[in-house]
């Protein structure tokens, strides 16, 4: 039986999830930096993020398991399956690690926008907040807030971006691939700030909670072709209004004030024509939101994923948050964040680094997912079609590419 209670889908998490610090850092940085030359690489993200989660929910709703207990069930080989686990387990604690680093480090970017006068080691405070609410397991309710609080400043975003009238002209120029010098590591950013490699893992899990039937699929789609779209045009108004405030098109170069993205109060600048001297504040408190909400949702994500591979599950469900082994999971990943936000490197550069790292491990995760999604044992009719194989095969290799090249010139250029 089709399922329809409560309006709003996993979509919209995976939506929020992405529209967090690292892309109102991310989407800037290319805006201020490069004006509309990476559009391409963003317009790659958002197609490449519809598909791979759409591959996520439909395998979540079908075998009403997670992407890790399917990882679990699917290798029956010890050898192989050390391998393949060790390797899941790696790629997901070091994105998510860095990624919950970028997370700690927004939202203490936003306090400090808020309260620029007083100095206070703000990570720590942050940490201390997530973990209450992670301990006590009351973290739904401060989620819908701190999203709604997210979806304001992407509305500021979009309102901003009519306001300035963007350069048409150069935004579809913007559509054609091109790499300026200095924008690789930013292409690829780019990419891992928006196809989220622990959101593959969580929306699988979320759907089940909600859609119990194949019958289902079609709302599962909408719901993630309409959430993942306007997330995609948050991002697009973003680098819009960062190309507009820092970067002269006729020139071709950053206005002096780009090389001074330090603070979520010089970010605010390009909200300045809505907000005027409000626009600090209104980024401040997105920044807080997107990154406490994402300091959450990144550890339980995590958890999720190694509890399922290892097949740790309670016959309850409900106690799996409660269990010492996904709390010991959750916590090492909220302090490994803690670690890198206090380790002395800017916030905007810990920021900037996680959305690198995710890009960089997004196509193992990928791989691993297409693979699943073509077993027949598991899938039954639902399984990939010849057309998502080559799809998902060239996001891979594209992604592939784009990592190998960041790399590349990170190390050796």
């Amino acid at each position: 039986m089709s399922t329809k209670r409560n309006k709003l889908g996993p979509g919209v998490l995976v939506a929020a999830a992405f529209i967090g610090p690292g892309t109102v850092t991310t989407c800037t940085l290319a805006g201020a930096n490069f004006g509309y030359a990476l559009i391409w690489a963003l317009v790659f993200s958002i197609v490449a993020c519809i598909l791979l989660q759409e591959m996520s929910a439909r395998l979540g709703v079908v075998t009403q398991q997670g992407l890790g207990e399917v990882l679990k069930s699917q290798f029956q080989n010890p050898l192989l399956k050390y391998v393949i686990f060790t390797l899941v387990t790696v790629a997901i604690f070091i994105g998510n690690s860095a990624y919950e680093g970028g997370n700690i480090a927004g939202a203490a970017l936003g306090i400090e926008a808020l309260l620029p006068d007083l100095n206070f080691p703000w990570p720590v405070l942050i940490v201390g907040l997530a973990f209450v609410i992670l301990i006590q397991g009351s973290y739904q309710v401060l989620e819908k807030a701190l999203i709604g609080l997210v979806l304001l400043m992407s509305l500021a975003f979009m309102t901003t971006f009519i306001m300035t009238k963007p350069d048409l002209g150069a935004l579809f120029l913007g559509l054609k691939p091109q790499v300026p010098e200095g924008a690789w590591l930013t292409v690829i950013a780019l990419v891992g700030t928006t196809v989220v490699p622990y959101n593959l893992f969580l929306h699988a899990s979320a759907v089940k909670n909600k859609w119990h039937d194949a019958a289902d699929l079609p709302q599962v789609r909408k719901d993630n072709m309409i959430s993942i779209g306007l997330g995609g045009l948050v991002s697009l108004a973003i680098i819009s209004t960062a190309a507009a405030a820092f970067f002269s098109q006729q020139l071709g170069q950053q206005l002096d004030q780009s090389a001074a993205i330090k603070s979520a109060a010089d970010m605010s600048v390009q909200l300045e024509p809505l907000l005027g001297s409000w626009a600090s504040i209104a980024m401040g408190l997105g920044l807080f939101a997107a990154g406490i909400s994402s300091s959450i949702t990144a550890p339980l994500a995590a958890a999720y994923a190694v509890v399922g591979m290892l097949g740790w599950q309670n016959q309850d469900k409900s106690k799996d948050v409660k269990d010492v082994r996904f709390r010991a999971i959750w916590a090492a990943v909220l302090f490994s964040g803690l670690a890198l936000s206090l380790s002395g490197y800017k916030p905007i550069t810990i920021i900037w680094f996680a959305q690198v790292a995710n890009g960089i491990l997004l196509p193992l995760l990928a791989a691993f997912l297409l693979y699943v999604m073509n077993k027949s044992d598991l899938l039954g009719g639902y399984k990939n079609t010849w057309l998502h194989n080559v799809f998902g095969a060239l996001v891979i290799m594209v992604t592939l590419f784009l990592g190998g090249k960041s790399l590349y010139f990170a190390f050796f250029q």
